[in-house]
């Protein structure tokens, strides 16, 4: 399954600067993670990012995109030329400008994607910025089994009974999204140290 189309909004450029490393994710075109499935290599960002720039058209973007891989995703997300509003409302155009971006290059988004999961084994999901308007084309969303035993439990029944969130699962969600948002030095600094173990461990001999 490719995550190229769809709709709903995204988040702003700054949560796509972590380097990608791991190595499970989809196995090649229309593979899943069910039982069975074949592991993703391990992937450096700054080949995918290198690869992505020499596919990209010149005029998409006004910069080279952000890049972040991770375990099942690669998400590609550029900025655009901003539109002349004129009299007009700029939130607006900002708006339209991704969506004209979205349908005009459906295809050749497509075929991009197609390259880079033979290439890597990854999904791909785009998105698009115009000024501060941000959207992600629809990208995976991963099930996620994990154990939580009853302190964990009714922190999560917690935020569903204060209706932060609907369910549990959408409060873990939310509770992610939390220790993220605060604790992103600390993040970026045990993905840094990871990817370093990664490339000490590739230059090991093989097993």
């Amino acid at each position: 399954m490719h995550a190229h189309g769809g709709g709903g909004p995204g988040h702003g450029f700054g949560g796509f600067g972590g380097p990608g490393f791991g190595a499970r994710g989809f196995g090649g075109k229309g593979w899943g993670r069910g039982r069975g499935a074949e592991a993703a290599p391990p992937v450096d960002r700054n080949e995918v990012a290198g690869w992505f720039a020499g596919r990209l058209p010149d005029d998409w973007f006004t910069a080279a995109p952000e890049i972040t891989v991770d375990r099942d995703e690669i998400v590609v997300v550029g900025a655009l030329a901003e539109p002349d509003a004129g009299e007009g409302d700029a939130g607006a155009a900002r708006a339209g400008r991704i969506a004209r971006f979205r349908e005009e290059t459906r295809e050749q988004r497509m075929a991009i994607a197609d390259a880079a999961q033979e290439r890597y084994g990854r999904s791909v999901a785009w998105g698009a910025g115009c000024g501060d308007v941000r959207e992600v084309f629809t990208n995976v969303s991963v099930p996620v089994m994990t154990r939580l035993r009853q302190p964990e439990r009714l922190v999560l029944d917690t935020l569903v009974d204060a209706g932060v969130a609907r369910s549990r699962s959408e409060a873990l969600v939310w509770a992610v999204r939390l220790v993220g948002r605060h604790a992103e030095e600390w993040l970026t600094e045990l993905r840094d140290a990871m990817a370093s173990v990664e490339e000490v461990r590739a230059r090991g001999p093989e097993v």
